[in-house]
């Protein structure tokens, strides 16, 4: 019996794409940084805050939903560094150079450059050491909350009114703060492994209830206070690992005082001279 031979058909090649649902949020975010330079060019800077804040949101979502629906790509890896840098660089850059730091003139714009590029640079680092730093904490202020602060910023001083008119040095300290807490390698908390699918003990749904309660009567001053302690809790978590970690130091006794314990004993025994045992 002759078994018939069957041509083996070539491989396909694979079709070379996108993934839609996730790269259109990417999008809307870009659509949100370029939408707020275009207010803060407008001189409408409530309007580029808010703008800027939204698509953190929609930066959010993104890769979630790519994890979620396994629509992850290195395509879309690129293209969110990219969304990234213009919404999150650029926009809140330019925002905080129109609306406080245009005063000091060359240290002004500066300022806003030096933003922008340790943003870039946080970018550039983040998707090269991605696979090797904890997914627990990020090394360095993210860009995202870093561009968010300067927004609630904004919102929360033009909300106060007159307080913050005449102040614009607040603003450059705090610029020139948020660059070097970008490219530092202090210690934030990701959120990646809070799962909102898995079951929660019941008081952390009360607890979430009464966060949007209380951001809810006051959302330009919560949303601040908020992105404010985000933002400390680097050099907070830092000092609090380094206190930890500090030994207990055990020196002589100064200016002829009492010596500790363990060099009272010490002392003791090589006064009555070496054990039988």
């Amino acid at each position: 019996m002759i078994r018939s031979r069957r041509k083996k058909k070539p491989p396909r090649e694979r079709r070379r794409g996108i993934y839609i649902l996730p790269n259109l949020l990417t999008s809307a975010g870009l659509f949100g940084g370029f939408y707020a330079i275009i207010s803060t060019i407008q001189g409408r800077y409530e309007a580029a805050a808010i703008a800027v804040i939204i698509s953190a949101v929609f930066d959010s979502m993104d890769g979630r939903i790519a994890r979620l629906t396994h629509t992850t790509s290195h395509f879309g890896t690129e293209y969110d560094s990219l969304s990234d840098l213009v919404a999150f660089g650029l926009a809140p850059g330019i925002l905080a150079f129109q609306w406080a730091l245009a005063p000091f003139g060359r240290w002004g714009w500066l300022a806003a450059f030096v933003y922008v590029a340790c943003g870039a640079l946080r970018l550039a680092r983040f998707n090269v050491q991605k696979s090797t730093q904890d997914p627990n904490y990020f090394r360095g202020l993210p860009i995202p909350a870093a561009a968010c602060f300067i927004a609630s910023f904004v919102l929360f001083a033009t909300d106060l009114g007159e307080i913050f008119e005449g102040k614009p040095v607040i603003i450059i300290t705090t610029v020139f703060t948020l660059a070097f807490l970008m490219v530092s390698t202090l210690p934030y908390y990701s959120f990646k492994r809070f799962n909102i699918r898995k079951r929660k003990p019941f008081n952390v749904f009360v607890a979430v209830i009464l966060l949007f309660v209380i951001i809810a009567h006051d959302p330009k001053s919560m949303f601040f206070l908020i992105t404010l302690f985000y933002v400390i809790s680097g050099p907070v978590v830092t000092f609090y690992r380094f206190y930890r970690k500090r030994p207990l130091v055990r020196g002589p006794a100064l200016n002829g005082g009492p010596a500790l314990n363990g060099e009272q004993g010490s002392e003791e025994k090589n006064q009555k001279g070496p054990s039988n045992s």
